[in-house]
């Protein structure tokens, strides 16, 4: 005698889920249709249709690049590579001691000391470059000094974050076996601690140039010295040929970072 057979009629929701995740679809896209409204408000659609042919009108004077103008180009660039550079370095001295400030095992004061270096990172990292540019051009006058501090304390929150994660990450193994033998507390540090986050530091320090590279061009826009005074300046006077040549300038210059950064990164790793 045959066994009859039955289909299981599984679901894989209930018609209760089923229609509380409709109208939460529903009610997403109710709140994305009314902020599209919100933000689209004051948009003037007769530029927004018109911009295809604006393009169009902008690349065409864009072309062909002004290839003389590369001369006096030279020196910004490299006082745009001397922002990234010089402001790195000052943010890796100013974020190593604020790293093993914030990091709750190597903190003097997990109470007092730690919350004011946590502190400092989240306000380095909240702040824009361009903004702490536009304070300290307004502080110290417009020129590359700007521009390297600017750099400078952007950095502390990059560099000191990913830092004093890797510190709590060490191996407490080899902290213990050198406070063992009797070694002070300076001595732990310099032998147990620094070289377990020194190949870290040297990777995010390059990591976080490749960075400074890319912002440091566009800190000119505000009076902070480098590439981006002279792009500011063709940008006003409608000098497109020579905005293309200041991209494609830009454009190396990035590339040539991204390259170093590669290789520095395959010798560390």
């Amino acid at each position: 005698m045959s066994t009859p057979s039955f289909s299981a009629n599984w679901r894989k929701r209930s018609p209760r889920s089923e229609l509380a995740i409709f109208m939460l679809w529903v009610l997403l896209l109710a709140f994305v249709s009314w902020t599209f409204q919100v933000m689209t408000q004051d948009t003037i659609w007769a530029f927004v249709t018109d911009a295809p042919a604006q393009f169009k009108d902008i690349g065409s004077r864009m072309m062909p690049p002004a290839w003389d103008s590369v001369h006096e180009l030279w020196w910004p660039l490299w006082e745009t590579m001397n922002i990234a550079t010089l402001g790195t370095l000052l943010g890796i001295v100013m974020a190593v001691p604020v790293a093993f400030l914030a990091a709750s095992n190597t903190t003097p004061s997990s109470t007092f000391i730690r919350p004011v270096a946590l502190f400092v990172i989240v306000a380095s990292r909240s702040i824009n470059s361009l903004i702490w540019a536009l304070l300290l051009v307004a502080i110290l006058g417009p020129g590359v000094l700007a521009g390297i501090l600017a750099i400078a304390l952007r950095s502390i929150g990059f560099i000191g974050k990913l830092l004093y994660e890797a510190i709590e990450e060490i191996d407490a193994d080899q902290v213990e076996a050198i406070e063992s033998t009797g070694a002070s507390s300076a001595q732990t540090m310099a032998w147990g601690v620094v070289p377990q986050v020194a190949p870290t530091l040297a990777g995010i320090s390059v990591f976080r140039w490749d960075i400074n590279i890319r912002e440091s061009t566009v800190l000119g826009l505000v009076g902070a010295g480098g590439i981006g005074v002279k792009l500011e300046g063709a940008l006003a006077t409608l000098a497109w040929p020579k905005v293309t040549m200041l991209l494609i300038l830009i454009l190396a210059t990035v590339v040539f970072s991204e390259w170093v950064t590669a290789k520095v990164r395959e010798k560390l790793i």
